[in-house]
């Protein structure tokens, strides 16, 4: 059921990848280059999500700081 999934995915990314590229591809060739497609993109965003992840942590982290320090401020200095 995977593979089946992998091709009719690979199939409808590579037609696309074909068509906004402008190239004519045969059908095996057209499968392939989305399901090639589909293993580099996702390799590729997975490390920017690693990367971007980290950076929005510690994004987070900073905003929730400064919304403790305003808390403290509000309710707890006087």
């Amino acid at each position: 059921m995977q593979i089946l999934l992998l091709l009719i995915i690979g199939a409808a990314a590579g037609f696309l990848a074909t068509k906004f590229m402008k190239i004519e591809a045969s059908v095996p060739a057209t499968i392939a280059i989305g399901v090639l497609g589909a293993l580099v993109g996702g390799l590729v965003l997975r490390v920017l999500a690693s990367a971007l992840g980290a950076a929005f942590g510690f994004l987070g982290a900073v905003v929730g700081a400064v919304l403790l320090i305003w808390l403290w401020q509000k309710y707890f200095e006087r």
